[in-house]
């Protein structure tokens, strides 16, 4: 299908030292621009015989998410800095809308940080930003009710009385290890397993989209089965060394608004070093 298009469309991915849009830099960048004509324009090229573009963040990258994208130090050490292309880039995405997978809430904020430090003023406003993500979203809707009609094939009648409710659940969850029974996914390492099997123990981790050790996440499990900071300035620092290097930060967090679980939890961490 052509794409009904008054100028290019440049689809985009990034991957970075991080998720922080502010302070994390860009390792690794990819861009699909399509015509109105149809033709197609990618970076890295083709003809150049790279199959990356991988830029050095000057910076370290954190092992932990050089574990998420494969990319090391060792792999951007002789990269160009985003300052070194950035010129070039502004001009291939200049005259572009921009598209991407939650490309909204990252990939263009972070993009526009890295101009916005080599002083050039990439500007959205003139811009369609599409996102593929929340389109997803939008159509394959993740309400109760929409569960319902895909799992179950019916109308969920009288959503939001509680037992109506419940009962529904019950019969998503029972539609879902049916459904589901012997199909197999790919985790990150490419590796094939199944996950939604008729075992509670199997089905409480895969519900786990994070480790945590609170309620709310606050605090989180990481590789190693330390605890973790999720959130602040101190956010995957280990719990214990910021208690050690700032105890005052103990207090803070005890004398702050965060729920009463996530206090207990601290607390009990503290406990296990005095």
């Amino acid at each position: 299908m052509k794409l009904n298009l008054k100028k290019p469309l440049a689809f985009f991915d990034l991957e970075t030292t991080g998720v922080n849009v502010a302070s994390d830099r860009i390792v690794e960048i990819a861009i699909l621009k399509v015509h109105p004509d149809g033709r197609i324009e990618r970076k890295p090229d083709d003809s150049t015989g790279k199959t990356r573009l991988l830029v050095n963040p000057e910076r370290p990258i954190p092992v932990e998410t050089s574990e998420i994208h494969g990319i090391y130090d060792a792999d951007v050490k002789d990269a160009p800095t985003f300052k070194d292309i950035a010129n070039k880039l502004f001009k291939f995405l200049y005259d572009a809308d921009l598209a991407g997978y939650n490309s909204n809430k990252f990939d263009v904020p972070i993009l526009a940080e890295e101009f916005l430090r080599c002083g050039i003023d990439f500007s959205i406003e003139d811009r369609n930003l599409i996102d593929v993500q929340n389109i997803f979203h939008l159509m394959e809707q993740r309400t109760l009710k929409a569960g319902y009609k895909f799992y179950c094939g019916k109308d969920l009648l009288n959503a939001h009385e509680a037992m109506v409710d419940v009962e529904a659940t019950y019969e998503v969850f029972l539609a879902q290890i049916e459904k589901y029974k012997d199909q197999a996914i790919e985790d990150k390492d490419g590796k094939s397993y199944v996950p939604v099997v008729n075992d509670m123990d199997a089905l409480h981790t895969v519900s786990q989209r994070h480790r945590n050790v609170d309620m709310l996440g606050r605090i989180v499990y990481n590789d190693k089965d330390q605890e973790v900071f999720n959130f602040g300035k101190h956010k995957g620092k280990t719990v214990e060394s910021v208690l050690k290097s700032e105890p005052g930060y103990y207090g803070w967090m005890m004398n702050g608004d965060f729920p009463l679980y996530t206090k207990k939890v601290l607390k009990e961490i503290k406990e296990r070093l005095d």
